[in-house]
């Protein structure tokens, strides 16, 4: 059984790479301009969609799709559509508390059968300076991220004053709880990592 990651994001092709999986990558095209939805059950759906999309593509495949925003006073801040945005939302956060929920869904496409969860990470920033915030949007690294950071950011790292939660969740791809999900649903997939080891 193959295992595909249905995302292009670099940062959760790395978190599985590090896991020790073997995967082929196949972003989902889907439209992710959903309305109606809390924050925990939009990522889910979200997820759920990007994993079944690219399951009817590939036979014999676990496909995992993954969704991740961050949550500010109950406003979605998604990935910035230019600077200004970005901008914009590091001052909301700056000095705040905020949620990141990822949703993650594997999908066995023999069986057809799926399984969708959603992991919540509690994030707080320091108070930025109108400074900090220009030079970590000139270096463009926010414009691909939800909530116009990253966490793992050489420059983004320092914003972070301290978390609830996991770490990995917040970069893309809750680890913990995706490995403990997998030895339930799909356990000979991880069968890979300890014979390779």
């Amino acid at each position: 059984m193959k295992i595909i990651l249905a995302s292009g994001s670099p940062r959760r092709s790395a978190l599985l790479t590090q896991l020790g999986l073997n995967f082929e990558i196949q972003p989902s095209n889907i439209n992710e301009d959903l309305e109606g939805f809390e924050p925990k059950d939009l990522v889910k759906e979200l997820a759920l969609r990007k994993a079944h999309s690219v399951a009817q593509k590939n036979k014999n495949a676990l496909v995992i799709g993954a969704d991740t925003t961050v949550i500010l006073n109950g406003k979605i801040l998604g990935k910035p559509s230019g600077n200004e945005e970005a901008k914009s939302m590091l001052k909301e956060l700056s000095g705040n508390t905020h949620s990141v929920f990822s949703g993650v869904s594997l999908y066995d496409t023999a069986s057809g059968k799926s399984v969708t969860f959603v992991e919540e990470t509690i994030v707080r920033f320091s108070k930025l300076s109108l400074n900090e915030i220009e030079f970590y949007v000139q270096g463009g690294s926010p414009l691909d991220k939800a909530g116009a950071y990253g966490i793992q950011d050489d420059w983004g790292s320092v914003f972070v004053e301290c978390i609830e939660g996991d770490y990995y969740n917040v970069v893309g791809l809750p680890l913990n709880r995706l490995y403990n999900e997998l030895k339930r649903f799909k356990p000979e997939v991880l069968e890979q990592i300890y014979t390779s080891s």
